[in-house]
């Protein structure tokens, strides 16, 4: 029975290092052998460690790894897990019966010498639970946030036995893996912004709910994933990119979410600096959004998440519930490459409200700073204005008299831009009014939504829908 009091780090060492179960290698590339250390200075690593190395220089790596594009990168870690997974199969196959092999894998970009870059890196575990079992395998990616490099590396270290010690002992718990990670550290220290667990003990893990959780839990404020619902790491998918993002609920989506990104994507790839097959369109749930009753449903999540991984859409989870934080976030990926955001015209009085920038010393001014940098714009998706025909846009747009002349401004410097080519017999339609049809079981919901959305919430009960409702 594990104890209740939180282990150090050198216990969890030496815990590992005292089981003849476990044996297995140790490649670290680039901050070092910190969580190597920990095994050995622990004592019993003999019964531990087959291998430790570092290949610091990148011929050595290409050496053994093959050529890489990012060192630093997660196509960079899996090669490291299965060459050193398989060299111990090859070498130490005598073993096989009684032994459960792991190997442990890092790439890492610590603080250079003149602090002019940002700690980063990823962090692997390919390992059994059972002798001659197929592997499991657990990958990271971490933030390093402290302002010396040797602090950079203690927290390397830390989070990595932390990591081998959950996954030996709490295979059964997703969460227990992500809690351990993060003892002996906080997150002003080390920020996990993507986490994937997968093989035969891991079946059950649904990685789009770790990346949620991840979230929710304050280890990161972002995560996301690809169409096909696999977790991504930003820094990979956005690298260099063009990025249209829409947030929303999604709950479900509509016809009129469908219609903003397909307008504002052409009116986006229309801008003179942005390349149409080098820009991603992310669809982006806050934790505001998918909050009720002070408190995230799992499932209702994954209901939203699924419509749109199968309708082709990356999603972004977040917890920026401000746009200039979301595009704080965003711009060290694009190196430059263009950030737009498409938004309703209502949801544009709230960026407005200078009561959002309260915690800001320079106040809403401070985050216009940012909202409205080099190369980012928002385009605006007209609303029927007080529910009559007349059209709510940028040329009706009104303020207070003090922010009306900054609105103005910054839609006189093609900051804000009006989207065009909208379908204005759809702008009726709100998602809590569909919402509340599907519950209702009133009828005429399915006119509002897109056929993939109405076919999957009949098919399979989402948002309160009855199976057979509608049936004749």
């Amino acid at each position: 029975m594990e104890q209740l009091r939180e282990l150090t780090t050198k216990e969890k060492a030496l815990k590992i290092n005292l089981n003849p179960l476990y044996y297995g290698s140790f490649a670290e590339i680039g901050a070092g052998q910190e969580i190597a250390d920990h095994f050995f200075k622990a004592g019993g690593a003999s019964g531990t460690i087959a291998k430790s190395m570092s290949a610091y220089d990148m011929q050595f790596s290409d050496a053994i790894y093959g050529k890489t594009k990012r060192y630093v990168s997660q196509e960079r870690l899996d090669t490291m897990l299965k060459h050193e997974y398989d060299l111990l199969h090859e070498r130490l196959r005598e073993r096989k019966d009684r032994t459960c092999f792991f190997a442990l894998a890092n790439t890492v970009e610590a603080l250079n010498f003149r602090k002019t870059n940002r700690g980063h890196g990823w962090i692997g575990l390919r390992f059994q639970l059972t002798p001659n079992s197929e592997p499991n395998t657990a990958v990271i990616h971490i933030v390093l946030k402290d302002s010396e490099v040797i602090w950079q590396q203690e927290a390397i270290g830390i989070i990595g036995v932390n990591l081998i010690y959950a996954c030996f002992h709490f295979p059964h718990s997703s969460q227990l893996i992500l809690q351990t990670l993060m003892e002996g550290l906080n997150s002003d220290r080390i920020e996990v912004d993507m986490a994937r667990l997968e093989g035969p003990n891991f079946e059950w893990v649904d990685n789009r709910l770790l990346s949620l959780n991840l979230v929710k839990n304050g280890m990161t404020e972002a995560a996301m994933f690809g169409p096909n619902g696999a977790v991504a790491h930003a820094s990979e998918v956005l690298y260099k990119k063009n990025i249209l993002i829409l947030r929303g609920r999604f709950r479900p989506l509509t016809h009129v979410n469908l219609d903003m990104r397909k307008s504002g994507f052409e009116q986006f790839v229309e801008e003179p600096d942005v390349d149409e097959n080098n820009t991603i369109v992310l669809s982006e749930l806050t934790l505001r959004a998918l909050t009720a009753d002070g408190k995230i449903e799992e499932k209702d999540f994954l209901d939203r998440v699924d419509i749109l991984n199968s309708l082709g859409h990356w999603v972004l989870v977040s917890n920026y519930t401000e746009y200039y934080r979301l595009i704080s976030y965003l711009l060290p990926f694009t190196r430059g490459k263009k950030v737009g955001i498409v938004l309703g015209v209502y949801n544009m009085e709230l960026i407005f409200d200078e009561s959002y920038y309260q915690d800001l010393r320079g106040g809403i001014l401070e985050s216009f700073g940012i909202l409205f940098g080099s190369n980012i714009k928002l385009f605006v998706y007209p609303a029927r204005k007080d529910y009559t025909d007349e059209l709510y846009t940028c040329n009706n747009f009104r303020l207070a008299p003090d922010m009306q002349h900054l609105f103005q401004y910054l839609h006189a410097s093609n900051k804000i831009e009006d989207i065009t080519g909208v379908d204005p017999n759809i702008l009726h339609i709100t998602s809590d009014e569909v919402l509340s049809m599907i519950k209702a079981g009133k009828p005429g919901w399915e006119a509002m939504v897109p056929v993939e959305v109405e076919d999957a919430v009949k098919e399979r009960g989402l948002f309160g829908y009855t199976i057979g409702a509608g049936a004749s």
